[in-house]
């Protein structure tokens, strides 16, 4: 029996994997240009940080968590998203004490969630991410939100809409909760057990749910919006204020609440609408998180990010037709004829790759056509043809593959040569 693939993940090969290089340099440029540094963290951690930081009522932390005992009996789980494991590393690390700050981070890597796979969404999935710690200024809200919807643009990618809401402060929400549970109490029975459960632990979680989003009391259920004291309406307006002034369109939606319980105030998602792209339009979201760093253990300190899956960027351009520039080709490919004209082209591919070109040769004992053939499949550039007589002639054949023009140049430069065409 053959082993294959375990189910919700996927292979990257070459001819896509470029793809994926060329969307997370630019993700590690547009950081760059915003001052983002990036972290590294690990890809389990104890299974109690995403209880304390996503909440143990979300759909993540009861259905769709890779938790497991290792061999000491921890409670370990890969990470089924970066913020609390960014979190948890800027506390323990004391960056809050570093002279610069805010503190802001970005991250690129792999998560983990048992969740049903479909078009775009996998077990194993990528995700870009940033975090920024230790400003409550709606500026760094307008700034966060500005760097996603830039780096979709610097893609090509001109369908998209940023959709914005305020959770308000601790305050409002608390009186938002109250007004939820007046308003869902005495038809509770209708819903779904995980909504029943979430009642009194977190009814904001109601509004999340899948399974009963179309019930009556969804479009009735009082509004978070209704609910914000004038600190919070005033920073939300804010935060407005500021994506106005920087050309950035969005529509408000006081039904958006994310999936995660740490947000606090601002939440907002970027969506696609592309045509065809699908059901599910979302591409990334992420909000504001005041208090989860001290949740964490960490001093009392405000932050906020977004996360998008890389699966879905890529899915957003296919459903836009944008082309990215990636280039795949070969600077040069060595056609070698003769036993010694062979050995000096392994020496020759060896000078090409020290001087910095993507190099070549036949490794398969193959006639002069296949080996052209072999230089038309890997889209070499130059293609470099030595025999035994040019070997002792002390010269090589460079032949431009665009144009076919073939130049005579001496052994002694040829790596020079073609490195600097």
């Amino acid at each position: 029996m053959s082993i294959q693939i375990p189910r919700g993940t996927q292979d990257i090969l070459p001819g896509t994997v470029e793809l994926w290089q060329y969307v997370e340099a630019q993700a590690r440029d547009i950081c760059r240009r915003y001052n983002y540094k990036e972290v590294r963290t690990p890809i389990f951690e104890h299974t109690e940080l995403f209880k304390r930081s996503v909440g143990d009522t979300t759909d993540i932390v009861q259905k769709e968590m890779y938790s497991f005992k290792d061999r000491g009996d921890r409670d370990l789980t890969l990470r089924p998203e970066g913020t609390a494991a960014v979190v948890r590393s800027y506390v323990e690390n004391k960056m809050f004490g570093d002279a610069a700050q805010p503190t802001k981070l970005y991250y690129i890597g792999p998560m983990f969630r048992y969740e049903r796979p479909q078009s775009g969404r996998y077990r194993q999935f990528v995700q870009f991410g940033i975090e920024a710690i230790g400003s409550s200024d709606p500026a760094v809200d307008a700034e966060v939100i500005a760097l996603a919807v830039d780096y979709y643009r610097s893609l090509g990618l001109s369908k998209i809409k940023v959709v914005l809401n305020s959770l308000g402060d601790p305050a409002s929400r608390k009186a938002h909760r109250e007004a939820l549970i007046q308003h869902f109490e005495p038809r509770i029975e209708e819903f779904c057990g995980d909504c029943q459960n979430r009642l009194q632990k977190n009814p904001l979680r109601i509004l999340d749910c899948k399974k009963d989003r179309n019930h009556e009391l969804m479009k009735t259920a009082p509004s978070i919006t209704e609910y914000l004291n004038e600190e919070s309406q005033r920073y939300y307006d804010k935060v407005q204020e500021l994506l106005d002034m920087m050309d950035i369109p969005f529509e408000k939606d006081s039904n958006l609440v994310r999936g995660l319980d740490y947000y606090q105030h601002t939440v907002f998602e970027i969506m696609s609408e592309a045509e065809g792209f699908g059901a599910i339009t979302t591409l990334s979201g992420g909000g504001r998180y005041n208090g989860l760093v001290q949740d964490i253990g960490g001093p009392e300190m405000p932050g906020i990010g977004f996360a998008m899956s890389i699966e879905r960027l890529l899915l957003a351009l296919q459903a836009e037709g944008v082309t990215l520039p990636v280039e795949t080709g070969l600077d040069c490919y060595v056609v070698a004829l003769g036993d010694r004209a062979k050995d000096y082209a392994a020496k020759l591919v060896h000078e090409l790759r020290l001087a910095g070109a993507s190099a070549e040769k036949d490794y398969l004992d193959r006639k002069i056509k296949a080996q052209f053939k072999a230089a038309d499949r890997v889209n070499a550039r130059y293609v470099a043809v030595l025999g035994d007589d040019e070997l002792d002639r002390g010269v090589i054949n460079v032949k431009d593959m665009a144009t076919g023009e073939q130049t005579e140049v001496s052994l002694s430069e040829a790596a020079a040569y073609i490195t600097k065409k």
